[in-house]
């Protein structure tokens, strides 16, 4: 009997250690990273990070994550004429002439109504941060690429009434993540983002959404040649 359970014990340790050389090996048929289905799973995972100033956990949710915690911007948003954009820039200078402002208007009129594609960064299609990195880029200041990194940098500004052209504004758009928006203030209570329903466009500030969400500000330290 005993010599019955030894030999029944070897057969199953043996053909456990079969499934796992041969299982995993790279002749497998079994999904691998990279595969839709791995990917699939990659894009859905959510991490957890300990503060260890609060001793909590925090949520990080990947940037290839916006499906499970995206914002609810209402469909009738719509951008205001952006003629208010040209009267502030001049049309005909010599670009080796433009003041950083004038650099960084120009580039937003060249995004104005892209598309948005989350993670994108060009004109084919670019999200809220890539797009307010791209347009910093232009003036040769680097941003970081999410919102709640951008969100940490530079000086806070704390009173509306203070905001100045090329200050970040943040806004609580999703559930998760926050801040979930990022868009760049032009004056006149206006701000230009790009917004998940409608691309790149220019909005009031006093807009009933964006107000109840609003964040708060970040001036870029490099950003005040704008002014």
């Amino acid at each position: 009997m005993v010599f019955c359970t030894k030999q029944k014990a070897f057969a199953f340790f043996t053909f456990v250690g079969f499934i796992f050389c041969f299982g995993c090996s790279s002749s497998s048929n079994s999904i691998r990273y990279g595969t839709k289905n791995d990917t699939d799973e990659k894009e859905t995972r959510i991490r957890y990070t300990r503060n260890e100033e609060t001793d909590t956990l925090e949520i990080e949710i990947p940037i290839e994550n916006e499906i499970i915690d995206p914002d609810d911007v209402p469909e009738d948003i719509t951008s205001i004429d952006i003629s208010v954009l040209k009267e502030k820039y001049k049309t005909g200078s010599a670009s080796e002439t433009l003041t950083l402002k004038e650099k960084m208007l120009m580039e937003i009129l060249r995004f104005m109504n892209t598309p948005y594609k989350f993670g994108g960064n060009s004109k084919g299609g670019i999200d809220c941060s890539g797009f307010t990195q791209t347009i910093y880029q232009s003036c040769s200041i680097q941003l970081n690429r999410s919102a709640k990194e951008q969100f940490t940098q530079g000086i806070v500004i704390d009173n509306k009434e203070e905001l100045k052209f090329g200050d970040l504004v943040f806004f609580n758009t999703r559930k998760i993540v926050k801040p979930g928006h990022v868009g760049i203030y032009l004056g006149d209570n206006l701000f230009v983002h790009a917004s998940s329903k409608n691309g790149v466009i220019v909005t009031p500030l006093t807009h009933e959404y964006y107000f109840k969400r609003y964040l708060g500000a970040r001036r870029i330290e490099q950003s005040i040649g704008f002014q």
